[in-house]
């Protein structure tokens, strides 16, 4: 059985809950998912459409769909944390992985549409790193 696993928005306005039960988990790097996140990659685990339960602020959740391409988003009204969203296609619900308040047991499958990586993302993976503010 797959453990229960919390997850929210960051003012605490939208909250869900699902099982630890991912099929694929996907870092993004293609420009569409770098705009959206405003980051350098998407951190997406899919699963099935019915494994989610809204527990709180369902009511906070906006949508966005590009209007010719097959790409979305739902994000919190209040704080613009992205949010859990069933594809266009209605076939995956996509969980950003960010939004989880415990660590999934799925790990990574692939790093997608590198060729999009950006450059300063590259050089910055060498870059010095410190566990808070530098001083």
């Amino acid at each position: 059985m797959n453990k229960e696993i919390t997850g929210g928005c960051c003012c605490e306005s939208v909250a869900f809950k699902l099982k630890d039960d991912f099929g694929k988990f996907f870092f993004c790097h293609c420009e569409q998912c770098r705009k959206l996140t405003g980051s350098a990659h998407a951190s997406n685990l899919f699963t099935s459409p019915s494994n989610i339960e809204w527990t709180k602020g369902e009511d906070k959740i906006k949508r966005y769909d590009h209007p010719t391409r097959s790409f979305s988003k739902a994000f919190c009204v209040d704080c613009g944390s992205g949010l859990p969203f069933l594809t266009q296609s209605r076939k995956f619900l996509i969980v950003p992985a960010g939004s989880l308040n415990e660590e999934p047991s799925k790990t990574l499958d692939a790093q997608i549409f590198t060729a999009e990586q950006a450059e300063w993302h590259k050089a910055g993976l060498q870059a010095v790193k410190v566990e808070g503010f530098p001083k």
